[in-house]
């Protein structure tokens, strides 16, 4: 599915810890925030137990806000970022418009040739853009901004593009964030959007590699759909082949002028780093960029589920994958700590669904519960990684007695105490990670309220033993379901006569 925004339960929660409940409240991260006048927020955090400054750059565009015809866009646009700018990634900016304005033009003849029908011109004009853009290489400096990162001792070099953001992320030495605002703020304003058409016949074979051909994503993508019906969490954030085929330079080049700018932007840096001073710094490079247009206000949501709904796949090369899915409340929402102690409850090796599917009914070989939380509506799931032999049917059957188990059964007191110590010993150790903690704060001030994040824990103490049964209640209702079954269709591998 989509990269995962699961954060409030930290995946390092392998055991627990004998820690008393008093001590959730004592969780305290310094953080400084302030939004310059154009709209740029930037949050720091001064750690200094290594001399590195984790970085965080995300644009808050992904795939919610994209209308019919351009899903895909901004996953493309976050490859075309490290193509370069006006003045990173090329020797001659004024032969680099030359060629731009070149290309730009083939196109425009080569979409109404391939409309018309009419192959041969379509052939003859893409051969020619083509022999422009092989000429236009030889001025290209290629992965100058990438290199340049790395020359300068930079790690996790990435990005990535969900519903609802883009990211560009690093880590550097300390004395090299300097760097960091220059590179980013030039692409904040002077990205040239080169080898388009190349780069979006690469997205279409990512989306070929990643969903089309593999059974799991397109199971994925399409039970997607179904969770959502009107709001746009059902587009894929890689975009539909169709849309992502007619794409144009024009498309992104407009978005990316409108929406890639400072209001629309969060700036984290989590480490080694004096407070005022990159702020100084902060503002010596951004706050003179444009502000940039807002988004319209996304004002679709889903209307009430009319009933359970259920996808059945069968393909010769799936695997056996059992998925329930309930839509919850958008994060922040009181009840979703509670959800977070039934997916405790549900999850682990330890947990009730591995008891029950693996150890005893030799069901499963893995199962899992996940509580995500996000912007606008959130999801519960479980999901199982079926026997070959095993039964749907009761696989199902034994998802529902556990999650039925939740809003009939109290949990002991044991078992709930054990479930908040090990989510906040979890906690606690990803505090210590500065990559997770610029990751973590950026993620929420997108959702909001970096806020959130901190109060996690204070939140979490407050559940109480009778909120899990209550929400379960809430939660688990057949009617509200989405169950997705993923199965190898054996009848399609017949032995050859």
């Amino acid at each position: 599915m989509k990269f995962s925004s699961k954060v409030l339960l930290p995946v390092m929660v392998a055991f627990a810890m004998a820690l008393p409940t008093s001590v959730f409240a004592e969780v305290n991260l310094k953080v400084h925030k302030e939004v310059l006048p154009n709209g740029l927020t930037v949050l720091l955090h001064p750690n200094s137990q290594a001399p590195t400054v984790s970085c965080r750059l995300f644009y808050v565009t992904g795939s919610v806000h994209e209308v019919p015809g351009k899903s895909g866009l901004a996953h493309l646009l976050e490859h075309e970022l490290f193509k370069g700018t006006k003045k990173v990634g090329i020797t001659d900016s004024v032969a680099d418009v030359r060629f731009m304005q070149t290309q730009d033009s083939l196109q425009a003849l080569i979409r109404p040739a391939k409309i018309a029908g009419d192959t041969a011109t379509v052939r003859k004009l893409t051969a020619e853009h083509d022999s422009v853009v092989n000429e236009h290489r030889k001025i290209f400096v290629k992965d100058e901004l990438w290199g340049a990162y790395q020359a300068a001792g930079g790690t996790g070099l990435n990005a990535f593009t969900t519903d609802l953001m883009t990211a560009y992320i690093v880590t550097l030495p300390k004395n090299k964030i300097e760097m960091f605002m220059w590179l980013e703020a030039d692409r904040m304003q002077n990205a040239v959007l080169r080898e388009f058409y190349s780069e979006r016949d690469v997205v279409r074979e990512e989306r070929r590699m990643r969903y089309d051909d593999k059974p799991t994503g397109r199971f994925y993508e399409t039970l997607n759909s179904m969770i959502y019906e009107a709001f746009p969490y059902r587009v894929p954030t890689i975009g539909w082949p169709s849309d992502i085929a007619n794409l144009t330079r024009e498309m992104a080049d407009e978005h990316y002028r409108k929406y890639y700018k400072p209001r629309n932007a969060i700036l984290v840096l989590a480490g080694d780093l004096d407070t005022t001073a990159t702020m100084e710094m902060v503002k010596k490079y951004f706050s003179n960029i444009p502000s940039g247009e807002a988004f319209p206000p996304l004002t679709v949501r889903d209307p009430e589920q009319a009933g359970e709904k259920r996808l059945t796949v069968k393909r010769p090369d799936a695997p056996n994958l059992f998925t329930l899915v309930f839509k919850t409340p958008e994060v922040g929402d009181s009840t979703l700590y509670a959800l977070d102690i039934a997916e405790g409850v549900l999850n682990g090796r330890t947990g009730r669904l591995y008891k029950r599917l693996v150890e005893e009914e030799k069901l499963a070989v893995s199962a899992s519960a996940s509580n995500s939380p996000n912007k606008y509506i959130s999801e519960f799931s479980v999901r199982v990684n079926m026997r070959p032999d095993a039964d749907p049917a009761k696989v199902e059957k034994v998802v529902w007695e556990e999650l039925e188990k939740l809003k009939t059964e109290t949990i002991s007191e044991r078992e709930f105490q054990k479930v908040k110590n090990r989510a906040y010993a979890g906690l606690i150790r990803s505090l210590t990670d500065m990559e997770n903690v610029a990751t973590m704060l950026a993620w929420y001030e997108m959702y909001g309220d970096y806020k959130i994040f901190l109060h996690w824990a204070d939140q979490l103490d407050k559940v109480k033993v009778a909120d899990v049964q209550t929400v379960s209640k809430k939660t688990f209702v057949r009617d509200q379901s989405i169950m997705g079954l993923l199965q190898k269709d054996k009848s399609a591998a017949k032995p050859a006569k």
